[in-house]
């Protein structure tokens, strides 16, 4: 009785706040619903032939809708739910409209099922036709074992080789796409949130221009990536193209992640497009330590590191995965602890992206002090929550030049 009083308060509240266009919104929904109840009540009847089932995906935010809708995708093809299922989707306001327009082509997505979706929770044994999506961390190792859902239509390709010539990328030239996090997407887009407690995933640019100065020496375009973002990249190399202020779409964001040679960036939710397509990856100024990217086979990692200022000292990565700091995911728990965050040198970012070049033309050798340490560094790691799957790697030269805090 409480829930169904706080739903009429709710909605009388909103009525009055919003004036007509909200009344004209709220009649518009409840007739739909009414009209739709007949079919809720024939699903249910119908549930020991077929269970039809109704689930809303995560387009808020790009990382979810990209990962949580994958790994349903892969969870649903491994045979991992109910046989004689017949599942529909819906979802808001999608944070990137190519790539709400390349899972319709993979799922059934209608607006109206939002209303279905509804009813079906709010009425009796509803439990049975709803949709959990899936976390976006693999611990099943789905990722290593199937390809890519997305493509695109050769209509979608030919605009995307000519947006890439567009900004100065001859046809077939390699390019890379580099991304650091900060607060100008949020802050833009939800302004009446606080996210404050997310900085501690933010990044500097420009400490990244050392390292596609490396890459552009060695043959690549670098492209810095974003949706909106606080500040303009300013630099006197012709290959690196500021692409987040200069050419940026909905839809060249998915191709570029798609067809780049490889992605650098945080563990921040573009990354998770580039994933999509198998793309390889650089992890730099990777945070929270045990929120790593495990189950990526062609992925490269270098972590921030944590000084704790009444000590002096960095942090070991032992440390930082027995005291729980290993999961932390917002700002206060680190200044909570006397803990600061030391992002990665351009010495350190140069070093991982050149290690992934290497790898991917074959010229990379590891020596056995390198994969010692390796082995060293995953002995950290036991099978939780968020890992199970261990075979990306850490940055060569990140563990030669920081021995003393893996342990």
């Amino acid at each position: 009785m409480e829930r169904v009083f706080n739903f009429f308060k709710r909605n009388i509240q909103e009525i009055q706040e919003g004036g007509s266009a909200i009344f004209l919104v709220k009649a518009y929904q409840l007739l739909c619903r009414i009209v739709l109840l007949p079919i809720i009540l024939l699903i249910r009847i119908a549930r020991p032939i077929i269970i039809i089932r109704f689930g809303e995906l995560m387009s808020g935010r790009i990382g979810h809708f990209a990962a949580n809708t994958e790994m349903y995708l892969m969870e649903r093809d491994a045979g991992m739910y109910p046989e004689k299922t017949i599942d529909f989707f819906c979802h808001g306001p999608a944070s990137n409209q190519q790539l709400a327009r390349m899972w319709k082509r993979k799922l059934p997505i209608f607006s109206f099922v939002g209303d279905l979706h509804w009813l079906n929770k709010h009425l009796p044994y509803g439990d049975k036709h709803c949709i959990t999506l899936p976390s976006d961390r693999d611990l099943q190792g789905f990722f290593i074992r199937t390809k890519p859902y997305l493509s695109f239509t050769e209509e979608e390709e030919r605009i995307g080789r000519e947006a890439l010539r567009r900004m100065g990328i001859p046809d077939n030239a390699p390019f890379v796409c580099f991304h650091a996090r900060d607060n100008a997407y949020l802050n833009t887009t939800h302004p009446k949130n606080e996210w404050r407690y997310h900085n501690y995933r933010d990044s500097n640019i420009y400490t990244y221009l050392p390292a596609m100065d490396e890459l552009t020496s060695r043959s690549y375009y670098a492209l810095r990536m974003g949706a909106i973002v606080e500040r303009r990249l300013i630099t006197d190399n012709p290959k690196i193209i500021d692409y987040a202020t200069r050419f940026r779409t909905d839809f060249m964001d998915i191709y570029l992640c798609a067809k780049c040679t490889f992605f650098i960036g945080s563990g921040v939710g573009l990354i998770s497009i580039p994933m999509l397509f198998r793309k390889p990856l650089v992890c730099v100024n990777y945070i929270p330590l045990e929120y790593l990217i495990s189950w990526h086979p062609n992925c490269i990692t270098i972590f921030k590191k944590l000084w704790l200022r009444e000590e002096n000292r960095f942090m070991t990565f032992r440390e930082i995965i027995e005291s729980g700091a290993g999961r932390y995911l917002h700002n206060e728990d680190y200044e909570n602890n006397g803990i600061e965050l030391i992002e990665n040198t351009p010495e350190e970012i140069i070093d991982a992206v050149s290690e992934m070049d290497d790898r991917l033309k074959g010229k990379y050798q590891p020596s056995e002090e390198d994969e010692d340490l390796q082995k060293l560094f995953w002995s950290l790691f036991e099978g939780s929550d968020l890992n199970h799957i261990f075979v990306s790697r850490v940055g060569a030269n990140y563990l030669r030049h920081n021995k003393e805090i893996i342990l």
